[in-house]
């Protein structure tokens, strides 16, 4: 029989916590700013929001929304075809 370990919540902020100090990065970090980050990296590098959206296991897309909002590229990185007709 196979069992599952579930991990205390302490426990994952503070081995996040160590990781950024090993880093040697010095600003908050937490696993919900890590999840943010990882959401809004995947939507500027033009993946697909659906993709994102089970990747942080979301059941509405409208949560997953919320990243498009902070993203640095407006559109999802997504280009028109005509964009380049000029």
């Amino acid at each position: 029989m196979r069992r599952r370990i579930h991990l205390i919540d302490a426990s994952v902020q503070g081995a996040v916590k160590s990781a950024a100090r090993q880093a040697g990065i010095n600003q908050w970090v937490t696993p919900h700013i890590l999840s943010h980050s990882f959401a809004t990296h995947l939507l500027e590098d033009g993946k697909d929001i659906r993709t994102v959206q089970e990747l942080l296991g979301y059941e509405d897309v409208s949560t997953t929304m919320i990243y498009t909002h902070v993203m640095k590229k407006p559109g999802l990185g997504v280009r028109s075809p005509v964009d380049g007709l000029k």
